[in-house]
């Protein structure tokens, strides 16, 4: 997470942290605290006496906190500070896979469904308030609750529809990759984009018409329309809790209908279709586990990690994070499923372009942080992945190894030589410009960065595995 310090005060506040009056984070000693403001006061006692955080901590769904007696940073403003557990890696919608995106979705809605019955509701729904913390969705925000009033509307709902609904519908009913429009739109799609991308075909879904297509159309309407004078709190928007309850019901129904569309083809289908023999596949797995048994890291990035079999293999061969990258949402999809149906709480796919990694963006850039920011990690695994780099994306080796001394502290790498049967595939269709990639070339380029630790031929085949150490 991005901080930005206080001068001379030993102490930082995060940068995203800063829209909502109920309160903030911030760092102090390399701890993680909240400030409480005293507007939030009534919400947050609420939430406390109501039994609604005891319940929602104990199944999971909402992060665990304590009161804590810390200074605050603005003593005038505060309530209380507390101390939330905090989360190894913050990763941000625009990386999550359809079902990561679609179970952030489900949870909030359970969510707002509990506090319903406590006498509270969300005040928002960002997908940014939720992380996924071994292995499963969790909110982060403490501070998303308020009291509920008789008639009051979900004041959300257009959040959540454009949060969650419209990418959701967008990536299940026409491209996995449309998911990644989030990072453009960080307060959501808008719905009158959804709307005119969507195909026709939505319209005869009874949820997708209703939450998105209509409520695009009512959005604007709303938007050209002269305000009344003198209204009430909820002008034309009073909604039973009967209807609000039956509101989120049609949004669950419309989520959980929308599925992923995986072809099974390309990256989900890699492992299919490589030059690996057994011997092959075993030797560099025995390698990797080798590896991260040696060095016992805590974050282990894996780049261009496919499905994740040997994400799996560093993670149970260690106590590590595993972030198990890939630009391909379909492999990550497949991936986060396996993650699900095993229950694996150390293992976060994450759809990752390393050739376009995520950027710093949000107010003043430091809102949400780049993908590199949140390292450096302790072990990166680059295996099967140099060559698409080097000659697929035209990525001089010294560029290479100087972007992955910026990621970690220890790298293992796969060197894939030209007389590979798949970095021939890719000199196909293009004139063989790369004069230099061979090992020795390899070698070179990297040693300006790295100390080179140990070098494993894998057996059967002509590649080799590099242990390098960051000097």
């Amino acid at each position: 997470m991005t901080l930005s310090p206080e001068p001379g005060s030993g102490q930082v506040q995060h940068t995203a942290s800063f829209r909502d009056p109920s309160g903030y984070i911030f760092r102090r000693r390399g701890q993680l605290f909240r400030q409480i403001n005293a507007v939030y006061r009534r919400d947050y006692d609420l939430l406390m006496a109501s039994g609604l955080y005891q319940r929602l901590v104990e199944r999971g769904w909402l992060i665990p906190h304590q009161e804590v007696q810390e200074d605050p940073l603005e003593p005038s403003s505060c309530y209380r500070v507390i101390q939330p557990e905090e989360i190894p890696f913050i990763s941000y919608p625009y990386e999550w896979c359809f079902s990561q995106l679609k179970d952030a979705a489900l949870l909030t809605l359970s969510i707002q469904r509990e506090a319903l019955q406590a006498g509270m509701m969300l005040k928002d729904a960002s997908a940014y308030n939720i992380q996924f913390h071994k292995g499963k969705p969790i909110l982060i925000d403490t501070l998303s609750f308020t009291a509920y009033e008789e008639g009051m509307p979900w004041v959300a709902y257009r959040q959540f529809c454009q949060h969650f609904l419209a990418p959701l519908a967008l990536m299940s009913r026409v491209d996995l990759r449309l998911g990644r429009l989030l990072m453009v739109h960080m307060d959501g799609l808008p719905l009158d984009l959804a709307s005119r991308l969507l195909p026709g075909s939505t319209r005869f879904n009874f949820g997708l018409l209703t939450h998105v297509h209509l409520h695009a159309r009512a959005q604007q309407v709303a938007f050209t329309a002269t305000p009344a004078p003198n209204n009430p709190r909820y002008p034309g928007k009073r909604l039973s809790k009967a209807g609000l309850i039956g509101l989120i019901e049609s949004l669950g129904a419309t989520v959980r209908g929308l599925n992923a569309p995986i072809r099974k083809t390309g990256w989900v289908e890699y492992y299919h279709h490589t030059n690996y023999t057994n011997t092959t596949f075993e030797s560099k797995k025995r390698y990797v586990q080798e590896t991260v048994q040696r060095l016992a890291p805590r974050l282990v990035w894996d780049l261009g990690a496919n499905t994740g079999v040997f994400s799996r293999v560093a993670a149970g061969s260690s106590n590590a994070l595993v972030i198990s990258a890939d630009y391909d949402p379909e492999a990550v999809e497949v991936n986060y499923q396996q993650v699900k149906r095993e229950h694996d709480s150390s293992l976060l796919p994450l759809v990752i372009d390393l050739t376009n990694p995520s950027p710093a963006i949000g107010w003043d850039n430091t809102e949400r942080e780049s993908f590199y920011q949140r390292g450096p990690a302790d072990l990166v695994l680059a295996l099967a992945l140099v060559h698409h780099l080097a000659i697929g994306n035209n990525v001089p080796l010294e560029r290479l190894a100087a972007t992955f001394a910026r990621l970690g502290r220890y790298l293992l790498v796969e060197f894939v030589p030209k007389e590979d049967s798949q970095v021939q595939k890719l000199l196909q269709s293009r004139e063989d410009i790369f004069p230099d990639y061979h090992l020795e070339g390899f070698k070179r380029a990297f040693a300006r960065h790295f100390q080179l630790e140990k070098e494993m031929p894998i057996e059967g085949s002509a590649r080799t595995l590099l242990l390098y150490r960051k000097v």
